[in-house]
């Protein structure tokens, strides 16, 4: 199990919640294998409807309280069970809605290095945005300190995207996420 009462680069994380971020309580995560360390971090991007920003359509997601009637792109999607640990919205404002210390159900059927289910050993990052837009400088600086501080508190050997671990089903984050941004990490980048 990891230290609950980790010390982060820039705050403090108690019981894997960074006090830095707004907490909204996900019903969709549970418990890590006793085994499993946190060594992985997913980068996912996500807009809801599709290609619009600054609704709390994400937030309705992650709480099962999605309308399914607000949008005809919510109806199949309205009884997903999913959530992130994070959110960065456009602004950078930073959401938590999964204890780190919890398994969030982000990745689905995943693999890295061999490894399937990595929501047994990941945390999971979406920034709002899309495949066809670049994202905002302020989420990529909070992305930044959002991983300095997660390297602090668990031992972090990769920073992936959501399609690298996912290369069949999923395109995020995207052709527009700069990794160079990112480029602090380079020894974590895959």
């Amino acid at each position: 199990m990891q230290d609950v009462g980790a010390s982060t680069a820039s705050g403090r994380m108690i019981d894997g919640w960074i006090s830095a971020a707004r907490r909204i309580d996900s019903p969709n995560a549970d418990d890590r294998p006793d085994s499993e360390r946190i060594s992985l971090i997913v980068v996912h991007s996500i807009s809801l409807p599709p290609g619009k920003f600054g609704s709390d359509d994400i937030v309705r997601l992650f709480t099962n309280t999605l309308d399914p009637h607000a949008h005809p792109y919510f109806l199949p999607i309205s009884k997903m069970r999913v959530s992130a640990h994070f959110l960065v919205r456009r602004s950078g404002e930073l959401l938590q809605f999964v204890s780190c210390l919890q398994r969030a159900w982000h990745a689905g059927v995943s693999a890295y290095k061999g490894r399937d289910r990595c929501n047994d050993f990941s945390i999971g990052i979406e920034l709002e945005g899309c495949d066809d837009l670049p994202f905002e400088h302020a989420q990529y600086e909070q992305l930044v300190d959002l991983i300095g501080e997660l390297r602090a508190a668990f031992p972090i050997e990769a920073v992936v995207g959501h399609s690298q671990i996912s290369p069949v089903r999923k395109t995020d984050p995207g052709p527009c996420f700069d990794w160079h941004r990112l480029e602090i990490f380079d020894s974590l980048l895959v």
